[in-house]
């Protein structure tokens, strides 16, 4: 009996071949705590490890039947695969989706890969690498080191033993898909498609590995009633061929939350006879986002992004969602509690997320994991996340370019650091971060970091961090949004407002761009500690959330009304984002529980969240 793969979907549904092999199951497993076995000869083919894990399960999640939470310095991997003798001729692609957090990869102790980073892809060329090819059986090895001390991007994973506040279990080594593909001499890499809402067309750019001589590369766009249209340019003149594709009038559909409709988009690269050399599959959403006065609109339309903060963690396989249906359902239970959108927060999702949010018309902040970087040192020089910050937002803005769920970008969160006068590290990446966004991507907005220590003047977008839980404080401080005065709440160390002079800065002035409060909320919630003292701790591992805790679910529901409809009334205010979908370990601010079980009465809270937003009102009028 053939044991069931974990994860078994295919993880890139952007970018699809039919040939593949899932590597995901049984590997042997070792926990290497003195970063040693390199020396000790692990590396080696031969070398048999002491322990199995299932991948793609971190060995931290009980669902990589290892469950051992500790810090784990070095962990290895080990493989055996036999790769299909139907793949003769091609190269051999094995891919990973992500392993935290510097990775090495050897194939029949040959060393094919290096990779720093724990939340972005990687692949490595086998065939030309290792000369692995079909009908082989190679051993495939892995070390993943995760520094407890370094500054690295990790997220929300704790660097303490504990959990602790904010900052939860954390993951080591492989926790996505790890795949095997074949690919011709001369492939397809993964396609940039760009919708231009405007001329009702797709911009296709097409990588390939090299160029081929007479050779063309063919965009067929379709819909449910068949093709729509077809075109293609020559794959001889450029590293990467693009080709235009005008939808006809009469088959024009937007993307939109309302309707997300999704064409079909089949690239193929011909040879000089016609023949096909390599073909992939993919799809795409017409749609726009620009910004006019202090609204973003999406298709032309003000929409008033009632986004929730979802840190995609799961109780059973932390990083890893336990199965795509889980996926599925955390967006559900979004849009049901009346969000249309979410910040990923401190993670880069997974692409199989991404896809449902584009299928599902799902709003989404592709954001970076940036925590980990804070040093011991002066207020004005503690953030040092270094170029590898800018190598590893890079690669993530590459993978999800063409997912039209994607309204924004935001490569890093919360940076609390004093501006001084002098240039810092965090002023160097941070510049640097928004400038690579938006080389990468001219279509969507920037925003330089999401609340504190806004450090770039031409960001795109502005915000602010609000967890006052009081309504009435909290509408006297969101309310002094002013665009004409460029007034608006700032984050400062002590969240005073900086007008007054006794507090060192955080960010450079507000300049009149699109602003929104993009974390608020936090309400603190279990009816199971409700009868738990005032004395009870707002830190630990027993419960946790922002402020003073409400003492019944009906006051739950008033401070939710309370601060929703202060956002909500701001016309010059685009959006909000609450403060978060799911419990969280110990902190319990969710609106459901860790295991999405209810605790509130959802149609009530989308109730008060689909009251019209004074923005859309005002859009209504114009």
């Amino acid at each position: 009996m053939t044991a069931t793969i974990p994860r078994p979907e295919y993880p890139r549904p952007q970018f699809t071949r039919e040939r593949w092999l899932n590597l995901n199951g049984q590997w042997q497993f070792e926990f290497d705590p003195g970063d040693s076995g390199f020396e000790r000869g692990l590396a080696d083919a031969s070398q048999f490890l002491r322990a199995e894990i299932t991948v793609p399960f971190a060995p931290e999640a009980p669902l990589s039947g290892i469950g051992d939470d500790d810090f784990h310095h070095a962990v290895w991997y080990r493989r055996e695969v036999d790769i299909p003798a139907e793949w003769a001729g091609d190269r051999v692609l094995l891919h990973f989706g992500a392993v935290d957090h510097d990775a090495t990869v050897w194939v029949d102790g040959a060393e094919v890969a290096r990779h720093r980073g724990g939340f972005t892809s990687f692949t490595a060329d086998i065939t030309s690498r290792a000369g692995a090819k079909a009908g082989d059986t190679v051993v495939i090895t892995v070390r993943a080191r995760d520094s407890k001390d370094a500054p690295q991007a990790r997220g929300k994973q704790s660097a303490e033993y504990w959990n602790h506040d904010a900052d939860y279990t954390r993951t080591t080594g492989i926790w996505q898909t790890v795949w095997l593909e074949p690919v011709p001499q001369v492939a397809i890499g993964r396609p940039r498609i760009t919708p231009d809402l405007g001329s009702e067309s797709f911009t296709v750019e097409v990588p390939l590995s090299t160029g081929l001589a007479g050779g063309r590369v063919r965009v067929v766009l379709s819909d449910d009633d068949g093709e729509v249209a077809v075109h293609d340019a020559r794959a001889d003149l450029t590293l990467s061929p693009r080709v235009t594709v005008p939808v006809p009038a009469d088959r024009v559909r937007v993307w939109s939350i309302g309707d997300p409709f999704l064409y079909g988009v089949s690239i193929e690269l011909l040879g000089a006879e016609g023949d096909v050399v390599d073909s992939i599959g993919s799809y795409a959403g017409l749609r726009s986002v620009s910004i006019v006065g202090q609204a973003v609109l999406i298709n032309g339309e003000t929409v008033f992004q009632r986004l929730v903060l979802d840190q995609g963690l799961y109780a059973d396989g932390l990083l890893t969602a336990p199965s795509e249906q889980a996926l599925i359902d955390d967006i559900r239970l979004s849009m049901e509690a009346g969000f249309n959108g979410a910040r990923l927060h401190q993670k880069v999702f997974e692409e199989r997320f991404l896809y449902h949010a584009d299928r599902m018309g799902y709003l989404v902040w592709g954001e970076f994991g940036d925590w980990g970087c804070k040093t011991t040192g002066p207020s004005d020089d503690r953030q040092q996340p270094g170029a590898t910050y800018t190598t590893q937002w890079l690669e993530a803005l590459e993978r999800d370019y063409s997912h039209p769920a994607i309204i924004g970008w935001c490569p890093l969160n919360e940076t609390r650091q004093h501006i001084s006068d002098r240039i810092t590290v965090l002023d160097d990446v941070m510049h640097g971060m928004f400038l690579a966004t938006k080389a990468m991507d001219t279509t969507r907005p920037v925003l330089d970091t999401s609340g504190y220590s806004h450090r770039v003047f031409e960001t795109d977008i502005y915000d602010s961090h609000n967890y006052d839980q009081v309504p009435a404080t909290f509408r006297e401080t969101m309310g002094l949004l002013d665009v004409g005065s460029k007034t608006a709440f700032l984050n400062t160390e002590d969240d005073r407002d900086l007008q007054q002079h006794d507090v060192q800065p955080w960010s450079v002035p507000y300049n009149g761009q699109p602003y929104f409060c993009s974390e608020f909320g936090g309400i603190w919630w279990n009816a199971e500690t409700a009868a738990a003292t005032d004395a009870a701790p707002q830190s630990g591992t027993t419960s946790w959330g922002y402020g003073e805790r409400v003492r019944t679910a009906e006051e739950f529901y008033e401070r939710f009304e309370g601060l929703v409809t202060t956002l909500l009334g701001n016309a010059d205010m685009f959006g909000y984002c609450y403060t978060q979908l799911t419990d969280v370990f110990q902190e319990q601010n969710g609106l459901y529980a860790f295991d999405r079980s209810g605790k509130f009465d959802i149609a009530r809270i989308a109730e008060i969240q689909r009251r019209p937003a004074a923005i859309e009102e005002a859009a209504r009028v114009l």
